[in-house]
């Protein structure tokens, strides 16, 4: 069923429900959430497991071409890759900045889906990542959701045996937690459509 218009679920395996069944992952899971509430929403699914924010950039020309029709809101989850291979904090803003300046050329709203290093990383890692996220959020008058995994990160029932990668529960606590932050992020005229 094809929805009044689309929300692009853009970013790496939390995105692409890695491990789990086609309809369990996060997009299907969120529209299914949204439909409930009346919001006629068709969630596109373009994530890519492994993805860091460097490979989400080179394939995001690919995937803005490929859609039918622009996006009502693009949601960005990047970065948690980056973070566990311990590319330099630099580099991931770079590329996110690069990434939220081509949505922002499009005028796509952008919801963005914050990640917090690990603790295992060093104090100055963690203080340069973790800053990321809200400035960039500031700078492109991105709605930012703080902590994408919030609720499920070290939660060993909400996740795969991997302890890294949300199974069907943990998706929906996902949901659960973003799903405000979607609403407030829509257009009013999608909004208005509910």
């Amino acid at each position: 069923m094809s929805g009044d218009f689309d929300i692009l679920a853009f970013g790496d395996s939390l995105t692409a429900g890695y491990g789990l069944a086609r309809d369990k992952g996060f997009a299907p899971q969120l529209e299914a959430a949204l439909r409930k509430r009346g919001v006629p929403a068709s969630v596109i699914n373009a994530g890519i497991s492994g993805d860091t924010v460097a490979a989400g950039w080179a394939r995001l020309p690919r995937v803005v071409g490929s859609l039918k029709r622009v996006p009502a809101l693009a949601i960005v989850g990047l970065g948690g890759n980056d973070m566990l291979r311990m590319v330099p904090p630099r580099m991931t803003r770079e590329g996110l900045e690069a990434i939220l300046g081509a949505f922002a050329e499009r005028e796509i709203p952008v919801l963005l889906a914050g990640m917090y290093a690990a603790p295992f990383l060093s104090r100055q890692y963690q203080s340069e990542f973790n800053a990321i996220y809200p400035e960039l959020a500031r700078k492109f008058g991105a709605t930012l959701y703080p902590f994408f995994l919030a609720g499920v990160a070290g939660v060993p029932r909400l996740n795969l045996f991997d302890r890294v990668h949300p199974n069907e529960k943990g998706i929906a606590r996902m949901v659960e937690g973003i799903l405000p932050y979607v609403l407030r992020a829509l257009p009013s005229r999608t909004r208005a459509a509910s």
